[in-house]
């Protein structure tokens, strides 16, 4: 069994002109947004979980609310596929917990290919989690979507 956890950064500031899209902050309502879904995916995640983040400043500082040890990876950024991203979270081979901040549309696409949806890729809101398992049932593997959470309602 293995869980994939998909946690879209927090609300950001709009790019100034001239302004690098990946040095864009929360805003303070995305520094409130990701502290709640920190403190509820704290009470939520298993022990040996994986953390692994965008190198963006706002995944970053979305991923600091949980207060566990991540991983900066580059192929998380803004313009990755879904492909990278399950070959960084080593879906479904690994075992346990991966927890994965990033951004749209990548995260979106990622839950679409996972489900089998006809769009190319979900609406993931800015500070959701989506939950996904891969399990084995009758000798067949399985993606469940176990939980999506949204800041606003925690």
């Amino acid at each position: 069994m293995m869980d994939l956890i998909l946690w879209r950064h927090a609300e950001a500031e709009d790019a100034a002109e001239g302004q690098d899209d990946l040095a864009r902050a929360l805003t303070a309502r995305g520094e409130k947004q990701a502290a709640r879904m920190a403190a509820w995916l704290d009470r939520q995640l298993p022990e040996g979980l994986r953390v692994l983040a965008s190198p963006a400043r706002r995944t970053e500082q979305t991923a600091a609310a949980l207060e566990r040890k991540f991983k900066l990876r580059s192929e998380l950024l803004p313009g990755g596929s879904a492909d990278d991203l399950l070959g960084l979270a080593q879906w479904p081979r690994a075992k346990g917990a991966v927890l994965v901040v990033g951004h749209q549309p990548v995260l979106g696409q990622t839950v679409a290919q996972l489900l089998g949806l006809p769009e190319p890729a979900c609406a993931i809101r800015k500070g959701a989690v989506w939950w996904l398992r891969r399990r084995e049932r009758q000798d067949q593997s399985q993606t469940v979507l176990m939980v999506v959470q949204s800041p606003e309602f925690l």
